[in-house]
């Protein structure tokens, strides 16, 4: 094979990769999405958790070299993979999920639907079944052949991160403070760990004091949640009604109750306090604004060279480009 037609190869599988679009599989692998989101439903009740955990897989791929499915490889001899770097290692969980919806889909139509590809639908999934909105996915990925630590270090917040950075972030990726306010709203669900916020309790800015935004009944509790000494790993519910996904975030927000520096900073912050205080008020707003987001989110693509991925862990055996006909 000459080197001219790989090129041409490539090229036509990147141009594949660009073409998403809803129903993307309706007749290659017409249950796909059922057995995705059967798959995030029966893990749910299993540990209800596990729902805020695979939400958040598809923020941490997409935003390093695009929606691949890159988070999800393992370490390799000769490469360094995403799920240990900082911001992933003691924050990411549920990985076993999204492997699960894989074999299952695997099972039915082999060889067919990325891993990519499952990552967004189980996000939008894990929105829904916890209470929050609903939108059409846009499918076609191709998995990754690669992933990098290093990127992921480069590019994803920490817990102390502000909202000017934050801000900075997010427009690299052309989304907008609103989509920035509506997609932190993810935190509407799941818990936080007391490693993320003990600065906040003990030391804000190095004052030796906590945070003056907090609430002080919610300051007084995290303290007992939290105690300067105590064990890290103990986790709180990050808005009010933990596991349903709601507006409440925002309502916590605006009263100085939210868990981590990089919630409450969107509204002590001027140019996103206005979004917080809209969505606080209606919810109807929250939820379009965040499913606008979640699917503007899901267009991010690096542009390169991919595969179906067999086991969504590691690259295929004998990686090769795999053009599609459109389905």
């Amino acid at each position: 094979m000459s080197l001219t037609f790989i090129l041409f190869l490539l090229s036509l599988a990147m141009a594949a990769a660009m073409e998403l679009r809803p129903g993307y599989y309706s007749k290659t692998c017409p249950k796909a999405e059922n057995i995705v989101r059967n798959v995030i439903a029966k893990n749910m009740a299993r540990d209800s958790r596990s729902t805020a955990s695979v939400m958040r897989l598809q923020f941490h791929d997409c935003f390093v070299n695009g929606c691949d499915a890159s988070l999800l490889l393992d370490d390799t001899p000769s490469m360094l993979g995403e799920k240990l770097s900082l911001s992933n290692i003691n924050s990411l969980r549920s990985y076993e999920v999204i492997d699960e919806a894989k074999e299952e889909v695997e099972r039915v139509c082999p060889g067919i639907v990325s891993c990519a590809d499952i990552l967004i639908m189980a996000a939008r999934d894990a929105t829904v079944l916890s209470g929050g909105p609903t939108w059409d996915v846009k499918l076609g990925r191709l998995d990754s052949l690669t992933a990098s630590q290093q990127d992921s270090d480069r590019i994803m917040p920490s817990p102390r991160a502000n909202s000017s950075y934050l801000i900075d972030l997010f427009s690299r990726f052309n989304l907008t403070v609103k989509d920035l306010v509506a997609l932190s709203g993810s935190h509407s669900i799941g818990k936080g760990r007391c490693f993320s916020i003990v600065f906040r309790l003990y030391n804000q800015s190095g004052s030796g004091k906590p945070d003056p935004t907090m609430e002080p009944k919610f300051r007084a509790n995290l303290h007992k949640l939290c105690p300067l000494g105590g064990d890290g790993n103990v986790t709180g519910d990050l808005d009010a009604t933990g596991v349903i996904f709601d507006n409440q975030y925002f309502k916590d927000l605006v009263h100085g109750r939210g868990f981590l520096n990089s919630d409450q900073t969107l509204f002590t912050f001027p140019q996103t306090r206005g979004y917080v205080r809209q969505f606080s008020e209606d919810q109807n707003e929250f939820f379009k604004a965040f499913a606008e987001g979640m699917i503007k989110m899901g267009d991010l693509q690096s542009g390169r060279p991919g595969e179906i991925r067999r086991n969504c862990r590691v690259v295929n055996s004998h990686p090769t480009v795999k053009v599609f006909e459109s389905s």
